[in-house]
């Protein structure tokens, strides 16, 4: 019996000292209040919860003569890419227009191509016989012509963009200029991408044509590719294009942003060149 409380006694120390030893040893946890908890939890919760839409930019070319299809294009209710030809008659409103409804600007600008009607490049075309001296003056000129842009891409121009002489001269006045070169694609054997990327510029580049066939149904059919091709790679460059059959695919983007506006955001060139490339720069506007 004795040696029965001397058990229970000695037990009833080891744990008292056990007590003592594991409040000094271990910190106590700090509170947590309950509405931090929750405010954090909701935060958390919200984060997890907000679905992350892909990038899309669309870019309108051959802006600048007063073309079928500028107004409906700028009544859309997303944020544009306008390129606008230089040196023609609307080329200094469109620009200016676009900049006022905060659309991105583009130098549109003409280039020779290996085949076409070459009355369709319009004033101020870089061809492949010009010096490098003669091209950077086109291009500062082109510049100088079309207010608020923040980068260049070609209008035709499948020749040029397959000169490198030349598109080191282009390229050149744009890192100079802090802009950046837009490739219609319309050479599949452009050298633009990979210099642009060896002279630290980014790489930005077409992926789909909505209008190489011009109808309001084709035009939505190419976005519903857009939206795809969004959803593979995070985010997808399109283009599009005022003109005879403006209306047209003003028509088929409107319809296409309405089925995608819950799963795709649309933006300008330049978030895209600045939050997916991570590169950013400050044009020296004329």
């Amino acid at each position: 019996m004795k040696d029965s409380r001397k058990v229970k006694r000695y037990l009833l120390n080891w744990i008292a000292v056990a007590v003592v030893m594991i409040t000094t040893i271990v910190p106590a946890t700090p509170a947590v209040s309950a509405a931090t908890s929750k405010d954090n939890t909701t935060n958390t919760q919200l984060e997890e919860s907000a679905p992350k839409r892909n990038k899309v930019a669309i870019i309108i070319d051959d802006f600048g003569n007063g073309m079928k299809g500028t107004d409906e294009m700028f009544s859309l209710p997303i944020k544009l890419t306008v390129a606008v030809m230089p040196f023609l008659p609307t080329s200094v409103k469109d620009a200016t227009r676009a900049h006022e409804r905060g659309d991105d600007v583009l130098v549109h600008l003409p280039m020779e191509p290996r085949q076409g009607n070459p009355k369709w490049l319009g004033p101020g075309a870089i061809l492949a016989k010009m010096s490098d001296e003669e091209v950077r003056q086109k291009v500062e000129a082109a510049l100088d012509n079309v207010p608020y842009a923040i980068g260049i891409n070609n209008h035709m121009g499948s020749k040029i963009t397959g000169d490198e002489r030349i598109m080191a001269v282009i390229l050149s006045v744009c890192k100079e200029r802090g802009l950046f070169f837009v490739d219609s694609k319309t050479n599949y054997r452009s050298v633009a991408g990979n210099m642009a990327y060896r002279m630290g510029l980014p790489r930005v580049e077409n992926h789909i044509f909505l209008d190489d066939t011009h109808t309001a149904s084709h035009v939505l059919k190419q976005m519903g590719l857009v939206k795809d091709m969004a959803k593979d790679q995070r985010f997808c460059v399109t283009i599009g294009h005022v003109g005879v059959f403006g209306k047209e695919t003003a028509a088929g983007i409107r319809s296409g942003v309405e089925q995608m506006k819950d799963s795709v955001e649309f933006i300008g060139i330049s978030d895209l060149v600045k939050n997916e490339m991570k590169w950013s720069s400050h044009p020296t506007l004329p």
